[in-house]
């Protein structure tokens, strides 16, 4: 259990700085692993240590499921499962539709409404381990983290959420490098035009 809460602390976290404690045992680990590859560096990026660690947590779920679940008989339901789970570990107020603070991003009082994950937290998450699955072997048309079902249910929490709070999820629109401008001269009259 206390891996399971410590797996949502860091998908909740915006603390972007590791402890002391943590950094040091994570670089003596990689340095085991990375002294059998030479392709890989002495440290892993933030993003790849937070991917291994969703990667165990959620075979660690597949684990403790009952009956206990195979990786290769798993499915976008199980996915859904293991994120319906993951809500009770939320830090996120999402009000119900009878709160009367529902669509208001800053309520000015406390309310019985529940704590979920947010959206943003789980959409990363299945990110992560959609990559995981693949690059621990899973074939691309048989990942579950890229189930149609999965996709759904995560426009399904956007969208709620979104009412929910009064916080518009709108898709990042990308910057464009700037166009050059181009030079255009003045046009001069033809000889002889007054």
């Amino acid at each position: 259990m206390d891996s399971i809460q410590e797996f949502m602390d860091n998908c909740n976290s915006d603390n972007t700085s590791l402890t002391a404690n943590t950094n040091t045992s994570s670089n003596n680990s990689l340095v085991a692993t990375s002294s059998t590859s030479s392709a890989s560096t002495t440290t892993s990026s933030r993003y790849e240590n937070q991917k291994r660690r969703d990667w165990n947590t959620f075979g660690q779920y597949l684990k403790n499921h009952r009956p206990p679940l195979s990786l290769s008989r798993c499915s976008g339901a199980h996915v859904l499962e293991f994120l319906r789970y993951l809500d009770q570990f939320g830090k996120t107020k999402v009000h119900t539709p009878i709160c009367p603070f529902y669509g208001h991003p800053n309520p000015p009082a406390p309310c019985p409404c529940p704590l979920r994950q947010a959206w943003g937290s789980l959409d990363a998450l299945i990110g992560r381990l959609r990559a995981a699955f693949e690059e621990n072997g899973g074939k691309p048309e048989a990942n579950p983290f890229g189930a149609r079902a999965v996709r759904l249910y995560l426009r399904e929490v956007r969208d709620l959420q979104s009412k929910a709070r009064g916080i518009s999820y709108e898709k990042k629109k990308r910057k464009r490098p700037p166009q050059p401008q181009s030079m255009t001269l003045p046009q001069m009259p033809p000889p002889g035009a007054t």
